[in-house]
């Protein structure tokens, strides 16, 4: 039974839980707007060259590989399996937002996708050509083997 508690304090106290989510949700958009900010700068500056020089060195290495940037992410497809990639994108589900990674391999009817993060616990723009490259290094074998 309500009789013990006043109308007037409910309200105070729904104002105050509704301010304290608008608040919350404003920080989260904050950070989500500054990680997206970093990401495109890493995504231009970082991530796109390294896949495009991977593919460059893999092709005269005799293997075929492609790369493709859809919005907000980059992809490197094996020439011969154009269902065999390795990508990094945006995960925006996250707070904060951080670079997800990729990796999709299909034998037959068997599709293996296996996803985390790079560099979880560093901020996107200390992620650099390095980070990169070792995840591609990490799982370009998936892609050529047979």
């Amino acid at each position: 039974m309500l009789t013990d508690m006043e109308t007037s304090d409910i309200r105070r106290r729904l104002r105050q839980a509704l301010e304290q989510a608008r608040t919350v949700t404003t920080e989260r958009r904050t950070r989500a707007d500054l990680a997206a900010t970093a990401y495109s700068a890493f995504l231009r500056d970082v991530a796109t060259p390294v896949f495009r020089m991977v593919a460059n060195v893999a092709k005269a290495e005799g293997q075929g590989f492609t790369v493709f940037t859809p919005a907000d992410g980059v992809r490197l497809v094996s020439e011969r399996h154009g269902e065999d990639y390795v990508e990094v994108w945006l995960d925006t589900s996250l707070d904060p937002p951080k670079i997800a990674t990729r990796a999709n391999r299909s034998r037959g009817r068997n599709v293996t996708t296996s996803e985390g993060l790079l560099r979880p616990e560093a901020p996107i723009s200390s992620v650099t050509d390095e980070h990169v490259l070792d995840f591609l290094l990490s799982q370009i074998g998936m892609l050529v083997e047979r």
